[in-house]
């Protein structure tokens, strides 16, 4: 393995990277020159990161949805994402298996971080969402909703949960799985995405 192709993305991270995505080495390595262009610090800040994920949604608003993403992945809480927490955030949003999928969505829709996710925290996840629906898109809605408020009160009611309740991860998980309608609802359309990735591969 010739060195030169990989810039300095250490063998170490490069072999954790492709064991823990589906991202190629020949994928990882094109994507660390460009990350290195943007970042030649080798970290990514939120407004970075909020900028580069707005290149996926020229059409869209995603810069709310981008700041949940960024916190559900800086894992130091040091307020930058190095190359390998950046990765695996694009990993885990296109193509992550589902439960590592869950957990993340969990860790994205808990937004305080105390370890369980309230009806508010579930609807300010889905504004974000909204935010990034193409508004054309939104016409096609089923007509429960069409709305954040309406898609977060059918959440709420697959979940069970009286208003004032709070879902915990196991919850979440469990009830995800064993309803497909949910997993549709929490999560903005990820196909989209991947095809926006595979069109922007750099």
């Amino acid at each position: 393995m010739g060195n030169s192709k990989s810039g300095a993305l250490s063998k170490e991270i490069l072999e954790e990277l492709q064991l823990n995505t589906k991202f190629t080495e020949e994928e990882l390595c094109t994507w660390y020159q460009s990350f290195l262009k943007e970042c030649p610090s080798g970290r990514i800040t939120r407004q970075e990161f909020e900028s580069i994920y707005s290149k996926f949604f020229p059409d869209a608003d995603p810069k709310a949805y981008a700041q949940h993403v960024f916190r559900s992945f800086d894992a130091n809480s040091d307020g930058t994402l190095d190359f390998k927490e950046y990765v695996i955030a694009l990993h885990m949003t296109s193509a992550g298996k589902t439960n590592q999928k869950l957990e993340w969505a969990f860790s994205l829709y808990d937004v305080d971080g105390n370890g369980s996710i309230s009806k508010s925290e579930v609807l300010e996840i889905i504004s974000a969402i909204f935010k990034m629906i193409n508004p054309e898109d939104v016409k096609h809605l089923p007509d429960d909703e069409n709305t954040p408020e309406k898609r977060t009160e059918k959440i709420w009611r697959f979940f069970g949960k009286k208003d004032d309740d709070k879902l915990t991860e196991e919850e979440f998980i469990e009830g995800t799985l064993a309803n497909e309608e949910i997993l549709r609802l929490i999560q903005f359309e990820p196909q989209k995405v991947k095809e926006r990735l595979k069109e922007k591969k750099p």
